[in-house]
């Protein structure tokens, strides 16, 4: 499933943005209900005063008339009905509805209190008002219970909460826009990038430019030049492997086709059987080098699924000692085994195998008649050494890393070799962890060390 990456930046930002939206629209709506609540208690409360202050003493009574202005207040298109009862101080009603509900607590500051009531099934915002009046020989008060019906203040209100929800609207779809925008350009650089690499030749490994891009995206081009080195030293590693493949492979090719034809003319004579011995051993060297060929490619990384033997070192070099010993006493060489303590590691137990077999038999192939050559197996802190030592020539140290190149053979070399097999050794030696080198031994010959993870 493919995600679009503006898609996710834009609803990263976007979905916090819409739920502060609704979060701020929902204080909007608390605070436009306070203000039309405030709007229409001033009004009735303006009202409620008018009517209170057309109150009268005549003759010791009080007389009350309702001015038209007063509930003219409420007439705002709403379709809003308004109630009101003047009582005076003993309760008793002086003018409007008898049943219109009354409280007695009223803020002392403002002589007034307001709050919703339920009155003949319709909701009021009732407000009632104390006011005091004044009259020949006479101190009294009215009591103003003034209520209006909601449409008003209900259409106050969503007016009021529309233009603050909508100023925060307009506000989000102009972010995202700009956002839109924003991310157009700011991913300009990376789509220009994709376009450049699809343009390329199949056969371009030139490296990126870093750039032309974002700071951001730098590392992420970094990365991708860093593969293409390894692309490009594995492509030539490659192209080097069949080149001297082809040219290992040609040489015993050619001394078999001069050799067949050689003993085709010499029938039933010595030179035919030694012809045919010649033919037998290019055969036996082609049959060694395209094994060797075959266990360098599984052991190159990928080649093989991983695996995790347990494997005894000590007892693996025995077996191994035990198959080439033949050949050992054929070239006069002392071969022998020192193990010195168990060395016990993980791997794959075929390829480590291989290992051995090239260390020994690289030895016992450039070692001359009565030498010896002794293999080392022992724990070593956290790590297992195996390691191979000689009483030959040796090698000068220029050439000791040079050795495990593949197809490589020293110079003034005359054992026969196609110059694998330590190339073999590191490369089992690297996919299992370790490492291995080449060092001179005391008293001339050589070493080739191999250093493995212990279990």
């Amino acid at each position: 499933m493919r995600h679009s990456l503006r898609a996710q930046l834009l609803g990263w930002v976007l979905v916090p943005l819409l739920l502060l939206a609704a979060l701020n629209a929902t204080a909007s709506w608390i605070s436009a209900r306070a203000a039309a609540d405030l709007v229409t208690d001033r009004t009735l409360a303006a009202s409620a005063r008018s009517i209170a202050e057309q109150a009268t003493v005549e003759d010791d009574l009080i007389q009350v008339v309702v001015p038209p202005a007063a509930l003219e207040m409420f007439d705002t298109g709403s379709g809003d009905f308004v109630y009101y009862a003047v009582m005076d101080g003993a309760g008793r009603l002086l003018a409007g509805t008898a049943d219109l509900p009354r409280w007695s607590k009223i803020e002392p500051s403002s002589g007034s209190a307001a709050k919703e009531v339920v009155y003949r099934d319709r909701p009021l915002r009732l407000l009632m008002l104390d006011h005091p009046i004044a009259g020949p020989g006479l101190r009294a008060s009215v009591t103003v219970v003034l209520g209006t019906t909601l449409n008003s203040r209900n259409a106050l209100l969503l007016h009021l909460w529309a233009i603050g929800f909508g100023q925060q609207l307009a506000l989000i779809v102009a972010a995202g826009l700009f956002m839109l925008l924003g991310l157009r350009r700011g991913l300009a650089p990376l789509l220009r990038l994709r376009d450049a690499v699809l343009a390329r030749p199949s056969t371009s490994l030139e490296p990126l430019e870093a750039g032309a891009v974002q700071a951001e995206l730098q590392p992420l081009v970094a990365a991708l030049n860093r593969q293409i080195e390894r692309v490009q030293r594995q492509l030539a590693a490659q192209h080097r492997f069949v080149t001297n493949a082809a040219h290992q492979l040609r040489t015993p090719l050619t001394l078999l086709n001069v050799q067949a034809t050689y003993a085709r003319r010499q029938l039933g004579t010595a030179e035919q059987d030694a012809a045919l011995a010649a033919i037998q051993a290019s055969t036996q060297q082609m049959s060694r080098l395209s094994g060797q060929l075959l266990t360098l490619s599984r052991a190159e990384p990928g080649s093989r699924r991983a695996r995790s033997d347990l494997v005894d070192l000590g007892t693996m070099a025995r077996r191994v000692l035990d198959d080439v010993a033949e050949g050992a006493l054929a070239k006069g060489i002392d071969l022998g085994l020192d193990e010195a303590t168990s060395a016990t590691v993980r791997g794959d137990a075929t390829m480590l195998a291989e290992l051995l077999v090239n260390l020994v038999d690289n030895a016992l192939r450039y070692c001359p008649k009565g030498s010896t050559v002794t293999v080392v197996v022992r724990r070593d802190g956290e790590t297992a050494l195996c390691s191979v030592q000689d009483n030959g020539p040796g090698l000068p140290p220029s050439e000791w890393e040079r050795i495990f190149e593949r197809f490589y053979r020293a110079p003034d070399t005359q054992a026969e070799g196609s110059g694998l097999g330590l190339a073999i050794v590191r490369e089992v030696a690297t996919a299992a962890g370790g490492t291995v080198l080449a060092r001179r031994m005391e008293g001339g010959g050589l070493v080739v060390e191999v250093r493995l993870p212990a279990a």
